[in-house]
């Protein structure tokens, strides 16, 4: 059973045969796919899935904190399974290609007190952006 799997029976969410191949989809380190994505892939499992089955579930999915909605500049959002390992991403900036990045450091503890203007910080995103070794050997 996958992390993302075990996460959800732990809160007792109803994992109808829909619900478990869009989790069973996601499962995996650097997993980053479109809602078009894991529709294709639930398919091949379960030919009477439906897209709208698949975005409401990815959509619940979000709102219950299991996994992130990743945007990176004008494509699609993609989904990401680890919520619960803190991390960070490396962006191509040419193909869209997303890694997970685990960078030393705090990055909420990198802020200066300067800095945050009477903000109480309460999370942080940072996205590096470059060029992946398949577009820059084309």
């Amino acid at each position: 059973m996958s992390d993302l799997l075990e996460r959800l029976r732990g809160r007792g969410w109803r994992l109808t045969a829909q619900r478990r191949v869009v989790a069973e989809v996601l499962d995996g380190d650097h997993v980053h796919l479109t809602a078009d994505e894991v529709h294709a892939r639930a398919v091949t499992r379960l030919p009477e899935i439906s897209r709208a089955t698949v975005y409401n579930t990815l959509g619940e999915l979000v709102s219950l904190g299991e996994v992130l909605e990743v945007s990176t500049d004008r494509r699609a959002k993609r989904y990401d399974p680890n919520a619960h390992r803190p991390h960070q991403h490396l962006v191509c900036a040419q193909c869209g290609a997303i890694r997970d990045v685990h960078p030393s450091g705090n990055p909420m503890a990198d802020l200066p007190d300067a800095e945050r203007f009477g903000f109480t910080i309460s999370g942080v995103e940072v996205t590096y952006r470059g060029t992946c070794p398949n577009c820059a050997s084309a």
